[in-house]
């Protein structure tokens, strides 16, 4: 397979998995996929803004989320997402800690 096809391919998996997540599967919510799997649909933007980003196009967090949800995250989470649980938190500290990194103080 050419490297042309192969990235189709996986664009067209990205594109499938956002569906999936976006509207399929509204109701599983990024605490959960981030302390189960260890990404989320935040993650997903990110790295959506990080890939632009190395190619020279500049994309700011705001703008990648707004990309990938289709509508500015406040507007989505306001939307779709539920308040987390102290216990959702607390693994989430851990989930994120050890898979994004330590969370950056202001």
């Amino acid at each position: 397979m050419d490297d042309k096809t192969m990235v189709e391919i996986e664009a067209a998996a990205f594109r499938t998995l956002r569906d999936h997540l976006m509207n399929k599967r509204p109701d599983v919510q990024n605490i959960d996929m981030m302390n189960l799997a260890g990404f989320c649909r935040n993650c997903l933007s990110r790295w959506v803004q990080e890939a632009a980003n190395a190619r020279g196009i500049e994309m700011s967090k705001a703008e990648a989320r707004e990309l990938y949800y289709g509508m500015p995250y406040e507007d989505w989470k306001a939307q779709s997402q539920t308040e987390a649980t102290p216990e959702q938190k607390a693994a989430f500290d851990i989930a994120f800690a050890e898979n994004v990194g330590p969370k950056e103080t202001p």
